[in-house]
């Protein structure tokens, strides 16, 4: 039985720390007088994330990948729990390198769990809404089936890797005790985050400050629904201070549901920008073939039930706080 979160200060390992996600919770649990010591092998965080926290006292950081285990071990002797955000992120990424995402969120993961365990640290796996795959059971609820494309669409591959995060994590729960929170995340946008990889509002946000065509993949009727970071980062740290969560999967995202091409006019109204809105047929933004999900919509009465917290911030206020 893990012990809470009750004295200050509590030393965090957080992979991926440097990354969108992990360096705004990074900025949340220092605020709250924790330590955190960031590994980030940079591969889609940055410097630039962290570099406001590089004098901080309760902060540290390593350069290096998660997968390296002689570096983990060290880490996880050092700290009390972990944050496991690292892996390959975005849809432009997984399509381009699906064996990267494999790679790097399978043995990543393994490696994360595997030094855990020894050290029985609590450790927090950030999931993703992908492993629904091609459900239309919308909203989603964490005990639905999973319904994933054909493998020879590498498309899928980051669906699949993360879902074999998910029963890895599992296994060491019921055979090695290991105290494990599973937080499937719904499309996380706010500051810092890039387009780079193929996030769809940070690049519509860029475009509408230039005055360019915002670009919306297939007929834009997919929808989808935002979380704000701040909120996100708020469940994760309730709930890895909740050991009632512990061996459970929680939807962490917001619920205001909004097709793809009616969010590019919301971010061109929302900005006052006179972009015009283009679309863009899949098999040229990706590759033919390419595959996507219709809806993705969670519920999350779980988290509300298990932390009392849920994001809610309107997806406006969202679009406002990110262009800033």
């Amino acid at each position: 039985m893990c012990e809470p979160f009750r004295l200050l200060p509590v030393r965090f390992l957080i992979t991926g720390g440097a990354g969108f996600v992990g360096s705004h919770l990074a900025d949340e649990l220092l605020g709250r007088g924790h330590r955190v010591h960031a590994l980030d092998d940079l591969s889609s965080g940055a410097i630039e994330n962290i570099r406001h926290l590089r004098n901080h006292h309760g902060f540290q950081y390593t350069i290096d990948s998660c997968s390296d285990g002689r570096i983990v071990a060290e880490l996880v002797d050092e700290v009390d729990a972990i944050f496991h955000l690292a892996a390959a992120v975005g849809v432009r990424l997984i399509v381009e390198s699906p064996l990267k995402a494999i790679e790097t969120n399978v043995h990543g993961t393994q490696v994360i769990l595997a030094h855990a365990a020894k050290k029985q640290r609590p450790v927090f796996i950030a999931s993703t809404s992908e492993v629904y795959g091609k459900s239309q059971a919308v909203p989603f609820r964490e005990s639905a089936d999973l319904v994933m494309g054909p493998t020879h669409l590498g498309r899928w591959s980051y669906a699949c890797s993360k879902a074999i995060d998910e029963f890895l994590a599992l296994a060491y729960h019921t055979e090695r005790a290991l105290p494990v929170i599973i937080g499937r995340l719904f499309n996380t946008v706010g500051p810092r985050q890039t387009g780079r990889y193929g996030m769809v509002l940070p690049r519509f946000i860029a475009a509408a400050k230039k005055n360019e065509p915002l670009k919306v993949f297939g007929d834009g009727a997919q929808s989808r629904c935002f979380g704000l970071v701040h909120d996100v980062v708020e469940a994760l740290v309730r709930l890895q201070q909740n050991d009632a969560a512990r061996g459970e999967i929680f939807n962490i995202g917001g619920t205001e549901e909004i097709s793809i091409l009616e969010l590019a006019k919301l971010v061109v109204k929302t900005l006052g920008s006179k972009s015009k809105i283009e679309l863009i047929p899949y098999d040229q933004a990706y590759a033919p073939g390419f595959d996507d999900m219709r809806r993705r919509k969670p519920l999350v009465k779980k988290l509300e039930r298990f932390v009392k917290f849920k994001p809610q911030t309107p997806l406006r206020e969202i679009i406002r706080l990110t262009a800033e």
